[in-house]
């Protein structure tokens, strides 16, 4: 069972696992996803992460299915005050950007699609430069002081403007991003550690990764001239890690480690996202309730030194 911890100043207290909603209504349908959101509960769960846009760039999906389908499973089960639910904005195909207007309408739409009168933590799915960091925050924090929205977050924004957000809001008293989802796993580091992990430190945020096992490689599956009939095999995803030097290091040195513990890989890698600085909780997607054990298992592994040690190594 999961312990739960604190999200950063948010004042929310999550499971030290996130569980991501993108396949939801895509490699999932209805009865698989509630069978992995009823496993990941039972399991102690509580932290839930989808978007608004969530997932129609594939053929045969509509934006929003993912936040309808996790809306049905909490009024199924009436646990609606027991789960932290995560949404985003600004990638919907019909609402994309941060203009002020646009935010405020979206979060509409994400509060009627998830059937609940607040969204517990609101995260600006892709900056929009061509929104001023002034309007950008504002608009925020109005949704927090319109009870629709309880603490904020940003994925993928770069670190010049996230410092120059946090500042605005500090100096101004306003309700500024709590939280931060950036992508980060073993085999792609490069894009938290340094400035954006540097920001996190020095204003107390909370880092909650998105692609914790490398869009599905980091479970094994994906290997160098094995065809994998996935729709996730994609370049760029999946698939592009199984022919690169480190992709082969890291899996090799997961293997050893999960022997050694009598865990799957997938638990290998989450374990090590997680015992990293500054991280509340990674995330991790289960399209089948057989898949769900395996990320639920780290919270019983904690990696020695010598075994992150070698992680490290191997994926420097």
């Amino acid at each position: 069972m999961f312990d739960h911890k604190k999200l950063g100043r948010t004042g929310i207290s999550v499971a030290p696992l996130c569980l991501g909603g993108n396949v939801f209504g895509w490699t999932a349908d209805q009865e698989q996803s509630f069978a992995v959101l009823d496993a990941y509960a039972a399991a102690g769960g509580n932290f839930i992460d989808t978007a608004d846009s969530y997932i129609y760039q594939f053929p045969g999906n509509q934006p929003g299915q993912s936040e309808t389908i996790i809306a049905e499973w909490l009024s199924a089960r009436g646990n609606r005050d027991d789960i932290v639910v995560a949404t985003k904005v600004g990638d919907h195909p019909e609402r994309k950007g941060l203009a002020p207007a646009n935010v405020e309408a979206s979060v509409d739409d994400s509060l009627r699609r998830l059937g609940t009168d607040r969204i517990d933590l609101y995260y600006a799915h892709f900056d929009d430069e061509s929104v001023s960091v002034e309007d950008v925050v504002t608009t925020f924090d109005g949704l927090v002081r319109a009870g629709k929205v309880r603490a904020l977050g940003a994925s993928n924004i770069s670190p010049e403007r996230l410092d120059a957000m946090l500042r605005f809001a500090r100096q101004e008293g306003l309700a500024g991003f709590q939280v931060l989802q950036p992508q980060y796993n073993l085999v792609s580091r490069d894009t938290y550690e340094g400035e954006r992990r540097d920001i996190v430190q020095r204003e107390g945020l909370a880092c909650v990764p998105y692609f914790a096992l490398a869009s599905g490689f980091l479970t094994g599956k994906y290997r160098p001239g094995r065809p994998v009939d996935n729709v996730r095999d994609m370049p760029g995803l999946a698939g592009g890690y199984a022919d690169s030097e480190r992709g082969i290091r890291v899996l090799a040195a997961m293997e050893e480690i999960a022997s050694a513990h009598g865990v799957q890989l997938a638990t290998v890698a989450l374990a090590w996202v997680a015992q990293q600085p500054t991280v509340v909780a990674p995330i991790a997607s289960a399209r089948v309730v057989d898949q769900v054990p395996a990320l639920a298992a780290l919270a019983d592994l904690r990696l020695s030194d010598a075994e992150l040690r070698s992680l490290d190594a191997a994926s420097a």
